[in-house]
């Protein structure tokens, strides 16, 4: 078992290990994510995503994908942590939490102040996984999001 840096040979599992997650999280039909996409977000000429994957027995079994914040309270950068997702099957042997520690390393290493991600309210497991790692809810904050017809259509509303 082990976790390293994602490599585009990767991306074809990567893109099956998120839709596992979409359909998880019980959004199967909110996936559009392509494997032309993911390799241009990663390995493009200006990559702003990146990742981690975790192996078991030589086979792609989860994955961590992220992105650069910034805080501006904090003056520096930090790691949202878009999906961190491990089959099933191999839950339990210790590679989700080394997913998670990795990224931590990462903040660590880089001088990163923040490591954040968003969970499903009914996600126990996740939740409870979350916590013994000493992450904390922000019980103060509600993510919002506009997608959509509702981000063209505020894009396009020029009011003066």
């Amino acid at each position: 078992m082990s976790v390293r840096e994602i490599r585009p040979d990767d991306v074809p599992a990567v893109v099956g290990l998120v839709r596992e997650l979409a359909e998880y999280e019980k959004a199967a039909h909110e996936v559009r994510l392509t494997e032309e996409q993911l390799t241009s977000a990663l390995f493009g000429d200006s990559p702003a995503l990146f990742g981690h994957v975790a192996e078991r027995e030589g086979t792609v079994v989860g994955t961590a994908l992220w992105f650069l914040n910034f805080s501006t309270w904090r003056g520096t950068h930090g790691i949202y942590l878009e999906d961190l997702y491990v089959q099933p099957a191999s839950r339990g042997t210790g590679l989700g939490r080394e997913l998670l520690r990795t990224l931590a390393e990462v903040c660590v290493a880089r001088g990163y102040d923040r490591l954040e991600w968003s969970v499903l309210d009914w996600n126990t497991p996740s939740i409870d996984f979350y916590k013994a790692a000493g992450a904390v809810p922000m019980d103060e904050w509600t993510v919002f999001r506009m997608t959509d017809d509702a981000l063209a259509g505020f894009a396009a509303d020029r009011r003066p």
